[in-house]
């Protein structure tokens, strides 16, 4: 049983002076069982706690959400970080059917990549494209999955620097080995979401006492990296499964890739000229003819 966290909890006990006899069945059920509310229905949630959906709705709004949705999203971010592997592996099996698991999953990401775009901070973006178009050297690292998503950032990010390192060690020593020439001038975005990563906060804090400046890409202000990160990139994640869903972050990333592109126009032109023109004289890709109909 994962037990619910102290702020909902907090809301939760605020309010219950006003709550209704359904209500307060329903705050119970909560603050016991929210690792099972976080994926029910309104409508799923009220037959388990024998009171009407529109109760449910009350109640969330009673304790200062918009509504259901807005709880709900509370209690999975809260848990994301809790859940095992096989926890939520069972958790899927229980919540879909095998037909259902496609639209599921595509619907989900079409959902990350909403609440991604409405909660993005522009100006912290923005911010952090100046700071990192200026950089000497940038390194990158990416903890578990988010490796993945470190590779392709480190790929697209040497197109338009000159130095860009992938940290690939994995122990503590290795990680702070590859970094002991980075100081004052050069950048570090470090990547990772629940379950997160401690050597990736620690990467950060070690980073940022050599001056380096910090970027974290995760998913909250409650990220153990945004302790240390001086430019925080936040994009919204999620778990399908046990397989974590990064269309919310590789999104943020598409974007900052580009817009660093952009204000080093001329330079990322010329490096991609001379790149086509060794491409084409070493006969890189296989060239596909247009079929003549």
């Amino acid at each position: 049983m994962v037990r619910v966290n102290s702020h909902l909890s907090e809301r939760i006990r605020e309010n219950s002076p006003g709550f209704s006899k359904g209500q307060r069945r329903i705050a119970q059920y909560i603050e016991e069982h929210s690792d099972q509310v976080a994926f029910m229905t309104a409508s799923k949630l009220g037959q388990t706690v024998g009171v009407s959906e529109s109760t449910v709705v009350r109640f969330a709004t009673e304790i200062g959400y918009s509504g259901y949705p807005a709880l709900q999203q509370a209690m999975q971010e809260m848990i994301r970080s809790k859940l095992t592997s096989v926890q939520r592996l069972e958790r899927t099996a229980g919540n879909y059917t095998e037909e259902q698991l496609l639209d599921a999953v595509l619907e989900q990401d079409i959902d990350i990549l909403r609440r991604t775009k409405d909660n993005i901070d522009h100006a912290a973006f923005y911010q952090a494209v100046d700071v990192l178009t200026r950089a000497r050297k940038v390194y990158i690292y990416g903890a578990g999955s988010s490796l993945a998503l470190a590779t392709f950032l480190a790929h697209y990010l040497r197109l338009v620097f000159d130095s860009v390192q992938l940290i690939d060690a994995t122990s503590e020593a290795g990680i702070f080995q590859q970094l002991v020439w980075g100081g004052e001038g050069d950048a570090i975005i470090a990547i990772s979401f629940p379950r997160y990563s401690k050597k990736a906060a620690k990467t950060l804090q070690f980073a940022q006492a050599k001056k380096i400046s910090t970027f974290a890409v995760t998913d909250s202000e409650l990220s153990p990296l945004a302790k240390y990160a001086q430019h925080l990139l936040l994009a919204r994640s999620d778990m399908v499964s046990f397989v974590d869903s990064f269309v919310g972050p590789l999104t943020v990333l598409n974007a900052l890739i580009v817009t660093v592109a952009i204000r080093r126009k001329e330079l990322v032109a010329r490096t991609l000229g001379e790149i086509e023109h060794v491409w084409d004289e070493y006969e890189v890709y296989e060239k596909v003819d247009e079929q003549k109909e």
